[in-house]
């Protein structure tokens, strides 16, 4: 029998946040050329993987659930990333399509929020990214039922092998018929600026009809 994990007190673990601050001037009149902005700001400063986002979102039955996936291009109309539609947060999206992101920019001591509604990309969409994946990550679509129980790696591995060999080397590999892409409709966006004693700078845009309106939250 093994020994019993103890407790690990983690609450003297902090770090003062200083690195600058946001004000209600700093801010664009839509929450897009803001979020551009500081998306450019955070490659700039070589933070790894600036387009990584956690996903969170509500099962039919109610659970709550979140992953991490990429950001593959936003603008006026929304945020948008490809999955598979039919893994988790696929089912989840399908028959509840509110959702939230965050942007976890812990480098820059800046997080973004966003909570609305997801849309499924069109075919067009869809196939126009898939063919810009490596082959790899195109088969490794076809091989992987995302979300379900596999027995084993090497099944998994069989999968891939099969894919590689059932579209050859030189084939096209098609869009898999579970495969495809959301673009989030924002209601609410956030910029969250780390300050010092935790008096953290909330900025809010909030939709508000065709505009926006921005208010400030306590930390």
């Amino acid at each position: 029998m093994s020994a019993a994990l103890p407790d690990r007190d983690l609450a003297d673990l902090r770090e003062e946040y200083a690195r600058g601050g946001l004000d209600e001037a700093d801010l664009a009149a839509d929450p897009f050329a803001t979020f551009a902005r500081w998306y450019d700001e955070v490659t700039a400063a070589g933070v790894h993987e600036p387009n990584a986002m956690v996903v969170a979102t509500v099962d039919p039955d109610g659970a709550p659930s979140s992953r991490v996936v990429l950001l593959k291009g936003f603008g006026p109309d929304g945020f948008r990333f490809f999955t598979n539609t039919a893994s988790r947060k696929g089912v989840a999206l399908a028959a509840e399509p509110r959702c939230a992101l965050l942007f976890p920019w812990h480098p820059l001591e800046r997080q973004v929020r966003v909570e609305g509604r997801a849309v499924p990309l069109d075919d067009t969409d869809v196939a126009a990214y898939f063919a810009r994946r490596p082959r790899g990550s195109r088969l490794g679509a076809w091989a992987s039922p995302q979300s379900r129980e596999v027995g084993s790696r090497d099944d998994l591995t069989a999968a891939y092998d099969a894919a590689d060999a059932r579209f050859g080397d030189d084939a096209e590999v098609p869009v898999p018929p579970t495969w495809g892409g959301y673009r989030v409709v924002p209601d609410v966006v956030e910029f969250w600026q780390g300050r010092p004693s935790r008096l953290h700078d909330r900025l809010v845009y909030r939709r508000s009809g065709a505009d926006w309106r921005v208010v400030r939250l306590a930390p």
